[in-house]
């Protein structure tokens, strides 16, 4: 009997989006606790699989599809198969066990490497770059090309830790024959991020005869360090100095200037978000969009609402492109036929480039730090400081709950701490 615990997969047609041809993709389905996600498939001829409404309602039924409505059985059967093996659930583990093939099955190594592959054969860019540096990482700790997972004891994984939060000089050689260094040091986070992934790989393969080292380090085992919630926002006096930095007409430094500003006026969407944005998003003085980090996660649409400001309207019509169709992307960032590798590259390069231009701008008015991750905060904890309600932040940021919006709001500044602190027992007047 299935009940809300049990993970529910299933073949469905992604009718709310489309390729030139009109054609809709087909996706796995997987829910669990009432939260699903979409996994993009392939066809038999190795492309990502599109189809029309008609052909996808046919499949039980069509001679010619029968080919197809195999092929997509297996590719169900496998998916219902790695949950059954699963022993506790995660999409975090379904989607490393699922999209993993390995090497060697005892070899660590391997799997990081097969599972950033299958990652990036999915479009999952971003994820895919994680295990790659956890495997680089790692690779750069041992000085192996090989790691059997019974390698991987609580002492090898403090070791790793402590090697990992432990400053050290990097050195290479440019392309003149000069050698340079610089002083590199990784913080929890980065630990974190790769160490969970290793636990993934452990959870999913499930190594016969290796001791389980993660755990709580009470019972001896390897606890994975939380990140560090680094609280970065900026004061609205300090984004009015940003607004008004004197930057020059046409140059690349008020363009990413403004980009930071679209971000942080525009419910802080990341630049992802930005750089995807097309002109059939504007409906009338708004602007409608589906965050991409949760477009396939939900399952109904969640849609965050932005209303268009003078200052947001000053910003498209400086730097977008002028509009020709709906399907056109408001900003010069990407192009239509782009494959994930290279989106992913060209976001990457425009937040690089925002966060250099900012960090200058931002010494030269002497106020803190701003990068693209900043501009989110920012817009939370202005609103927050502002007297809007926590709701009413969760909505626009487009969260699922209240207490992941609590984790994106800044601290109030010292002052502010002084200030009612001095309440709580006032100096007596003299």
């Amino acid at each position: 009997m299935k009940t809300d615990n049990t993970p529910v997969t299933g073949i469905i047609l992604e009718t709310r989006k489309s390729n030139a041809d009109e054609l809709h993709p087909v996706k796995l389905r997987v829910t669990y606790k009432g939260n699903r996600k979409y996994y993009t498939l392939k066809g038999l001829d190795k492309k990502t699989l599109y189809m029309s409404s008609d052909d996808f309602d046919r499949i039980s039924t069509s001679t010619k599809l029968k080919p197809l409505k195999i092929h997509l059985g297996e590719i169900e059967k496998k998916a219902m198969k790695v949950i059954e093996e699963m022993t506790v659930f995660s999409f975090e583990a379904f989607e490393a066990a699922y999209f993993s093939k390995h090497k060697d099955a005892n070899d660590l190594f391997s799997n990081l490497e097969a599972t950033a592959k299958q990652f990036r054969d999915a479009g999952k860019i971003s994820t895919a770059v994680t295990y790659e540096c956890s495997l680089k990482s790692l690779k750069e700790f041992t000085g192996k090309e090989q790691l059997p997972f019974e390698s991987v004891t609580v002492t090898f994984l403090k070791n790793y830790e402590k090697w990992m939060l432990t400053p050290r000089t990097i050195e290479w050689k440019t392309k003149s024959g000069k050698t340079k260094s610089r002083t590199k040091v990784n913080g929890r986070t980065t630990v974190s991020m790769y160490l969970r992934n290793v636990r993934t790989i452990f959870n999913k393969v499930n190594p016969k005869g290796v001791e389980y080292p993660f755990g709580k380090s009470k019972n001896g085992l390897y606890a994975v360090p939380k990140g560090k919630n680094t609280k970065k926002a900026l004061t609205q006096a300090d984004v009015a100095k940003i607004a008004s930095y004197n930057a020059a007409t046409g140059t690349l430094e008020q363009q990413c200037r403004d980009y930071w500003l679209f971000s942080y006026l525009c419910n802080g969407i990341n630049i992802k978000d930005l750089a995807r944005l097309k002109y059939e998003n504007i409906h009338g003085d708004k602007i409608t969009l589906i965050r991409a980090k949760t477009a396939d996660t939900v399952e109904e649409e969640t849609t965050i609402d932005i209303m268009i400001t003078r200052q947001i309207r000053r910003i498209i019509d400086l730097h977008g492109n002028k509009p020709g169709s709906n399907d056109q992307y408001i900003f010069p960032i990407l192009s239509k036929g782009l494959t994930p590798n290279d989106e992913y590259r060209l976001i990457q390069q425009t937040v690089r480039n925002i966060n250099d231009n900012m960090t200058r701008i931002c010494s030269e008015l002497e106020i803190a730090r701003a990068t693209t991750y900043t501009a989110r905060h920012s817009f939370a904890t202005v609103l927050k400081r502002s007297g809007a309600s926590i709701e009413f932040i969760s909505e626009s940021l487009g969260h699922k709950s209240k207490q992941t919006t609590q984790n994106y709001l800044a601290n109030f500044e010292d002052d502010e701490k002084t200030k009612w602190a001095n309440m709580l027992l006032p100096e007596p007047e003299i």
